[in-house]
């Protein structure tokens, strides 16, 4: 068994007085009777003496490790105690050693939460300066003469409702963001057939999806008769976003299918298309607020980069997890869950 440091400490102290000790009798009191008598009482003495000072010990350093207990940890002096007359030295260097890691990682965190500030301000402004120079271009060519010639004034007029379009999605998106972050948005929770609603969403994309030649389809486990508990509205905008995004990064000829898989209670709905895909260095970071994988083409395709920020958000409103699985030019696929209907 290892020695414990406070241990050897009285350990050595209780030796030093037993030396002490036999050598002031032996030096004043010898007789040959004398060494029988040491013989017996230096061993009960160093006990005693062991003890005592192996007490005080504790006590002392216990005394003076407990502030720093308090400064660094959730302090609990019965447990503290406990540990800490088994080994007070190696539960300290622990803890200390514990402590610093904790405080590290959190120093990183914060160093990396500011730098996705940093990085979202300057995406929330440059979303909104560009429909904002836009409009301001428009009605300065307008109030210098454009108004009056018919070839310019409904053309850029037009052009300017879109900027504003623009900039009231973002800003509707930003305000829903934040709802959902705080929780403060209410889901209307009710019974529904989810393959309703993907026909509907279907039916809305299909312009677009023809466009690219991108083929919306079921894939696996397709039933018409699959109830499902959700807020509606949120799921059509969950689905449809998704949806959008195959369709906006797919190729064309390519396919856009949605399977089901029985979880027991749940639903798993995969959203699968043979697109571009999303590299490994950029797939942690997707479900961010104004993160784009492929940011020039994300913005001639219209999209404000909240989409699949809003997506995770809602999702997990409805207490369940959203995944993405991806391989860049092989496709993407996102997987998440919804409750059954009873």
């Amino acid at each position: 068994m290892k020695s414990l440091e406070p241990q050897k400490i009285a350990g050595f102290i209780s030796l030093g007085f037993v030396f002490l000790a036999a050598f002031f009798f032996i030096a004043n009191y010898w007789s040959p009777n004398l060494f029988y008598s040491l013989a017996i009482s230096i061993p009960l003495f160093f006990a005693l003496s062991f003890a005592l000072v192996n007490f005080f010990v504790n006590r002392f350093i216990y005394s003076k490790i407990k502030p720093i207990y308090k400064s660094i940890h959730d302090f609990k002096p019965k447990n503290a105690e406990e540990e800490n007359k088994e080994d007070i030295f190696s539960s300290v260097n622990n803890e200390v050693a514990s402590w610093m890691k904790d405080r590290t990682q959190e120093i990183q965190e914060l160093k990396q939460m500011e730098k996705y500030r940093k990085e979202f301000l300057g995406d929330v402004s440059h979303e909104l300066k560009t429909p904002i120079f836009n409009i301001q271009g428009y009605i300065l060519t307008l109030m210098d003469g454009g108004l009056d010639d018919p070839n310019i004034n409904k053309l850029y007029l037009n052009r300017t409702e879109k900027s504003i379009d623009r900039m009231i999605t973002i800003i509707d998106d930003l305000e829903a963001i934040s709802k959902l972050e705080a929780g403060e948005l209410e889901l209307y929770t009710e019974s529904f057939n989810l393959l309703q609603l993907i026909d509907d969403v279907f039916d809305l994309q299909e312009i677009r999806a023809n466009e690219k030649n991108i083929k919306l389809k079921y894939g696996k486990g397709f039933d018409r008769a699959l109830l499902v508990n959700a807020d509606k509205q949120r799921m059509f905008q969950v689905i449809s976003n998704l949806i959008v995004n195959s369709i906006n990064y797919g190729k064309k000829g390519g396919t856009t299918s949605v399977s089901f898989y029985d979880m027991d209670n749940r639903i798993l709905v995969e959203i699968k298309d043979n697109g571009m895909g999303i590299s490994d260095e950029n797939l942690p970071r997707i479900f961010e607020r104004f993160y784009r994988a492929d940011k020039s083409r994300s913005r001639e395709q219209g999209g404000t980069g909240l989409g699949l920020a809003i997506v995770k958000h809602i999702i997990e409103a409805h207490k369940q997890r959203i995944n993405v699985r991806s391989k860049l030019g092989k496709g993407s696929s996102f997987t998440f869950t919804l409750e059954k209907a009873t």
